[in-house]
């Protein structure tokens, strides 16, 4: 969760930035996320922990985890959000122009609506990318579902007992979430 709650800010951030104005910003936004989604997740951690997070001093390997994790789904987030406001056309925008609406309201009533709704989709999956893609910090040995069945399986050589509930625990964690992305779509579904 907290992952999520520092992704989703990072994202937006990383989306203004990329479309933004100013050419030093968007290159650098660009450079990040076209180098986050170019490389593997397992060996960003490897990288981010080992080498970074020890120059730096970062011993906490949970902490350590949500950081890596965050910017890895941030790039996602970004791409998403990007998506989302290039896929509103340019005449709804002008139309809000035309009958007197201020930027602001334009943003708040149009904009964050649509765009919203247009990404619903793929940020309900790249969640449940997230919630499975944390499997991958016991490699750093962050003591999290994975870590603990990894465990079980060394002590107890119990193959299928240890990783068959794992497989459970995330079906059980993401599909919820599938639930309430469907529920929430039909909300903001209009009548074309």
């Amino acid at each position: 969760m907290s992952t999520l709650a520092l992704s989703i800010p990072l994202g937006l951030a990383l989306t203004a930035g990329r479309v933004g104005g100013y050419l030093p910003v968007r290159q650098f936004c660009t450079l990040i996320i076209e180098l986050v989604r170019g490389t593997p997740l397992l060996v960003q951690i490897l990288v981010l922990f080992y080498i970074v997070g020890s120059a730096l001093g970062l011993e906490n390997r949970f902490f350590a985890g949500i950081l890596i994790l965050s910017l890895f789904e941030a790039a996602y987030f970004s791409e998403i959000f990007r998506g989302a406001w290039q896929s509103i056309p340019q005449s709804t925008l002008n139309s809000a122009r035309a009958i007197g609406l201020t930027p602001q309201d334009t943003f708040t009533q149009i904009i964050t609506p649509l765009a919203l709704r247009n990404c619903l989709p793929s940020l309900a999956s790249q969640t449940a990318s997230l919630i499975k893609d944390s499997s991958l910090l016991s490699i750093i040995a962050v003591s999290e579902v994975t870590h603990v069945a990894q465990e079980i399986n060394a002590f107890t050589y119990s193959t299928l007992e240890s990783y068959l509930p794992l497989a459970l625990a995330y079906l059980l964690l993401t599909a919820p979430l599938a639930l309430l992305s469907r529920r929430w779509e039909r909300s903001l579904a209009y009548a074309n």
